[in-house]
């Protein structure tokens, strides 16, 4: 008892900060990799103060976990989930570790719903809810071209091509119905998918069904076949209650800040729909420092690639009007 003491102490004097993406869509981040970690922080019910960044929006070290001399990156270490729990600071899966069941049913929400997500994010709709997520402040141009370039990843990573599309796509939208159905079936009227108490399995889908819920348009195929679970609907919206709505009074969500900083320190009552209220500076981390050095270089990176976009579109408008004036020159 007094070594979990100790241990809870602890916790509580490290001041952690989780670094996210903006809120949107009425959560406190919308993007796919952050609100899990911050699902999976609440259900800990490790406190930390949350902070939002904007700037190098293709980022993926994005989100991070710091406190003091630690940091935990989203590309290291299979995640900033899987740090926290080898670092001993937040383990919600000990029990669960050698279940067979569970081990099946986090590798089918990781990738089934996860690369559901991703489809419609990037490939099966029109970019809207995306640019909202990673790029919002971003002249129109530069968003163009990250969410072109982005989408293309995505279609390699899911191995989309002209010739499959369609077969994809179908594939894709059948393995997330087959997911939404098994999850139905095993959280029946549960709080939680496994012994009724919360594990990274229930953070990260969590997260999916609020974004795909949230996110997405009415028209999504995804959000339609989701609906059609009503357990599944009430299982989000009672956690969203009790862990975003209830959580917007304390200080691990602060005020919504419209700027491109990141990393500052707020305290009070708070709400992210709220109106950004003036606070008091502090020292820019060495992450914020190296962030903002490597954000100039995109800002010119991304112009430099809309530069080369455009003259290529036009090379290849001009290479197409030659073809043609010599397809008349033969006629004649």
């Amino acid at each position: 008892m007094e070594e979990m003491n100790t241990e809870n102490n602890w916790r509580e004097e490290q001041n952690f900060t989780l670094v996210v993406r903006k809120p949107c869509f009425g959560l406190p981040t919308a993007c796919p990799s952050c609100l899990p970690l911050y699902l999976y922080l609440k259900f800990a019910q490790l406190p930390f103060h949350l902070d939002f960044s904007s700037i190098y929006p293709d980022s993926d070290q994005i989100p991070y976990i710091e406190s003091g001399d630690y940091v935990a990156y989203n590309n290291e270490n299979g995640g900033v989930i899987e740090s926290l729990k080898k670092d001993g600071i937040a383990d919600l899966d000990t029990e669960f570790k050698s279940v067979p069941e569970w081990i099946s049913t986090k590798a089918m929400v990781s990738s089934w719903l996860g690369d559901a997500i991703m489809y419609e994010l990037w490939v099966g709709s029109d970019g809207s809810s995306a640019k909202k997520i990673y790029y919002p402040d971003l002249p129109w141009p530069i968003g163009k071209v990250l969410f072109w370039k982005q989408s293309q990843t995505v279609m390699l990573q899911l191995g989309i091509t002209k010739d499959n599309a369609e077969q994809k796509e179908e594939e894709i939208y059948n393995r997330a119905k087959i997911a939404y159905e098994a999850l139905s079936n095993r959280l029946g009227e549960q709080d939680f998918l496994f012994e009724n108490r919360p594990s990274s399995v229930d953070a990260i889908f969590l997260a999916h069904v609020l974004l795909t819920l949230q996110a997405l348009p009415e028209t999504s195929v995804l959000r339609n076949a989701l609906l059609e679970h009503g357990n599944l609907v009430k299982y989000a919206e009672k956690h969203k209650m009790e862990q975003i709505e209830a959580g917007s009074s304390s200080s691990s969500v602060p005020q919504f800040q419209s700027g491109p900083s990141s990393s500052a320190s707020r305290k009070g009552p708070s709400n992210w729909r709220s109106k950004p209220k003036s606070k008091s500076k502090r020292e820019k981390t060495k992450e914020e420092k190296t962030f903002r050095k490597r954000a100039k270089y995109f800002v010119v990176a991304q112009l430099v690639s809309v530069l080369l976009f455009l003259t290529f579109m036009n090379r290849s408008d001009d290479e197409v009007e030659l073809d043609d004036d010599d397809g008349y020159g033969y006629d004649d």
